[in-house]
């Protein structure tokens, strides 16, 4: 499947649409640091890659307009965790100010 990453300034997310569900994650922005709280993925998605699009989504996002990482979000941790390539702007990896 094709997904499209969206992120919804108003509702401080990023979103994936699809077949009229939502799948998103939360975020924080404060200065050259993005804080990622919480993703969510409808159980009707599960198994589909969703989550691991988004993962990938905003952690790119966030690489491309220089912010540090702060993934209080459990899936995006363990995905970092996953991903070496992502560590090296995660404040919690690579134990940055």
């Amino acid at each position: 499947m094709d997904y499209q990453l969206i992120k919804n300034e108003k509702e401080n997310r990023f979103e994936v649409h699809i077949e009229g569900l939502v799948a998103f994650a939360d975020y924080k922005l404060n200065k050259d640091k993005i804080a990622f709280t919480h993703t969510e993925v409808p159980e009707e998605l599960s198994g589909k890659g969703v989550g691991t699009f988004i993962a990938k989504g905003i952690l790119d996002y966030a690489a491309e307009h220089n912010l540090k990482v702060k993934p209080y979000c459990p899936f995006i941790k363990s995905y970092i965790d996953r991903h070496p390539e992502y560590q090296e702007n995660s404040i919690f990896h690579n134990k940055q100010e």
